[in-house]
């Protein structure tokens, strides 16, 4: 696992009352996994993980169908919870705060560590301009001239801003589907989190709009710490800075992704990556 840095920036405690942040400048690791279990039932879906993600970088989870790899990316912002009897063991830590700690109302977590699912999901009643600001809405924001200033930089952001700026008040699913992706990654990133989950983002995309999300994703990292689950091996080495790789709920190896790919340590690792098994 990746030693963990000094700090270089400090970093607010979680409460229920905590205002939006700006994305955090730290070289700490943002997310601290120590021995994680979740469990649906008895068995676990994910079984004794420990990981640290580096921060301002991309971190790809790899693996088959089955191994653990989105549960473990959901309970990175406690989304695992909306599903009836899921628990977890073992400690996760943001930026130093425990996610899990009593006192922390998941829907705060939800604001720091923000997600990008596998299907585009614009909001069908909203227009593009209000799909990008409902959660800055959502969070009491009421000043037009913010809105409208976060609602521009979050569309550059995501590289729609001049595809749609003369087109704000279309309904936001009157866009293709690469472009409706890119609306969630803004409306992700409105709200200014320090940490982006993306849940097979591409998978459902033409190999036109995969390339620009690929792009987004290592433009976003300068000031993102950005995990993301794939199936597309050559994916991860495009856009990932070390890669994990999960099999039956255990995480087998995590490595720098070139390293990985190019020399794995792992026997598992290495039979996945060639095409024997998964």
């Amino acid at each position: 696992m990746e030693p963990s840095p000094a700090t270089t920036a400090p970093v607010s405690t979680v409460t229920a009352t905590s205002a939006i942040p700006a994305p955090v400048q730290d070289t700490r690791p943002a997310f601290d996994a120590q021995n994680v279990s979740i469990f649906y039932t008895q068995k676990p879906a994910v079984d004794g993980v420990t990981l640290q993600v580096p921060s301002r970088s991309v971190t790809a989870i790899i693996g088959p169908s089955g191994c653990g790899k989105s549960t473990f990316l959901r309970c990175l912002n406690r989304m695992h919870e909306l599903v009836p009897g899921a628990r977890m063991t073992g400690t996760i830590r943001l930026y130093g705060d425990d996610l899990y700690a009593p006192e922390i109302d998941p829907t705060v977590v939800r604001r720091r560590v923000g997600m990008v699912f596998q299907k585009s999901n614009p909001f069908p009643t909203m227009s593009i301009a209000e799909n990008v600001t409902v959660g800055l809405r959502l969070n009491g924001v009421r000043d037009r001239a913010f809105l409208r200033e976060r609602m521009e930089q979050a569309l550059r952001m995501s590289a729609l801003w001049d595809e749609v700026k003369n087109d704000l008040n279309r309904p936001g699913i009157s866009l293709s589907g690469g472009q409706q992706q890119r609306l969630c990654i803004a409306r992700a990133v409105a709200v200014q989190p320090e940490v982006l989950l993306m849940d097979e983002p591409a998978s459902a995309l033409d190999p036109i709009a995969t390339s620009k999300v690929e792009e987004l994703i290592n433009d976003l990292k300068k000031n993102y710490t950005i995990v993301i689950v794939t199936h597309n091996m050559q994916q991860a080495t495009r856009v990932a800075d070390q890669t994990a790789f999960f099999y039956l709920g255990k995480l087998i190896e995590f490595a720098p992704t070139r390293e990985l790919f190019n020399n794995p340590r792992q026997p598992q690792t290495e039979a996945y990556i060639t095409g024997r098994f998964g």
